[in-house]
């Protein structure tokens, strides 16, 4: 048990000191304490610790969250890919760092973070904002695990809500016509639309990869723009998938192909490097897009993640299931398939009352009945 017992300082003042052993039976004290209420207090909540397994030493909780940043940035390395470890580092170099590096870390509080994270919504857009609180929380997760900390202040702590995002999709007449507009690039925007393919994925396709007898596009590679170079990793599922494709669509690959070495990629930059994913505003898919708008006053403005919007849709009109979607377009899971897409499928709802009405003997009799009923 924990003893407490008053002394003097040189100053003459008297204060409180709190003795204890900690959980492996090392004798430590805490002296300063100005009232021996707050000394009580403070013992009491040593011993609930220790009975619960969540003693912390308050030496260890002086590291600051600049001391335990930059090591945890090293452990990411390597476990993460290139562009979510260029964000981290952004991140912490830009949002987190300047915030809380000289705070020690058994001094922050839930109210202490839900303020900054208040503030920074206020300033910066929602994926800045979970970035950042993610990069803080993480950090302290680890020194949780370390017995550093008893709890992460940083967890719990209300995040901005994603604003309902309205997907744009195309039709296949407008998709056509948009590849038709795109020039040396028609091939790609027709395998976005159509494949669902993700930039990065679309960006590292060499011939290898199209196997035109069995029409299908093989995915084992995804190169992602970070900073000014690219970096080449796995896909973002981590597992290779491969993408049944039509005729017209293998056709125009195979015009793309024509020419190039089976280890050359189908599609280059000026430089002879990964192709970089196109401006809204100033590139050949932002003026294929206005060459389209001025035949057809409804066509959308669309991006190149847009496109894979537009496979999704082609796909479910074609009567395509959740599974086989999610098989496509590479999502790890049915559900997220669902999820993202909720509106294509919602579509489906009266199709399918209809077709367990027809189903049903006695509703499908009802329905012959009442055809010849007079009015």
């Amino acid at each position: 048990m924990a003893t407490i017992s008053k002394y003097t300082t040189a100053g003459g003042e008297t204060l409180y000191r709190v003795r204890y052993r900690t959980p492996d039976n090392r004798s430590t004290q805490k002296r300063g304490f100005t009232t021996k209420r707050d000394a009580e207090q403070f013992a009491a909540t040593v011993e609930v610790a220790k009975m619960r397994g969540e003693y912390v030493a308050p030496s260890v909780g002086r590291s600051t969250v600049a001391d335990l940043g930059p090591a945890w940035l090293g452990r990411q390395s390597g476990h993460v890919k290139p562009s979510t470890d260029r964000a981290y580092e952004n991140s912490w170099r830009i949002h987190v760092e300047p915030v809380w590096g000289r705070w020690r870390i058994n001094e922050i509080r839930y109210t202490d973070v839900a303020a900054w994270i208040a503030d920074l919504g206020a300033k910066r857009g929602r994926a800045t904002v979970v970035m950042a609180h993610q990069v803080l929380a993480r950090i302290l997760d680890d020194a949780v695990r370390d017995r550093m900390l008893a709890s992460n202040p940083a967890r719990g702590v209300k995040l901005p809500k994603a604003k309902p995002r309205r997907n744009v999709y195309l039709t296949a007449e407008q998709l056509e016509r948009l590849a038709d507009e795109s020039g040396r690039y028609r091939s790609l925007v027709l395998l976005l639309g159509v494949g669902g393919l993700r930039w990065g994925e679309a960006a590292a396709l060499r011939v290898c990869d199209v196997d035109f007898l069995r029409r299908r596009v093989e995915l084992h590679r995804n190169a992602v723009e970070v900073g000014a170079r690219f970096e080449v990793g796995t896909l973002k599922s981590n597992k290779n998938r491969a993408v049944v494709l039509p005729a017209f669509v293998m056709d125009a690959l195979a015009q793309t192909a024509a020419g190039k070495e089976r280890d050359e990629l189908l599609w280059t930059s000026k430089t002879g490097s990964f192709i970089a994913p196109p401006s809204s505003t100033e590139s050949w898919l932002s003026s294929a897009v206005l060459r389209c708008q001025k035949v057809d006053k409804d066509f959308p403005r669309v991006t190149a993640h847009a496109l894979r919007h537009t496979a999704a849709s082609l796909a479910i009109s074609a009567g395509a299931n959740p599974k086989v979607v999610q098989r496509m377009l590479g999502h790890a899971s049915a559900a997220m398939t669902l999820d993202v897409y909720a509106d294509l499928f919602d579509s489906d709802l009266d199709t399918v009352a209809e077709s367990v009405a027809k189903m049903w003997p006695r509703a499908a009799n009802r329905a012959e009945r009442s055809a010849y009923i007079p009015s």
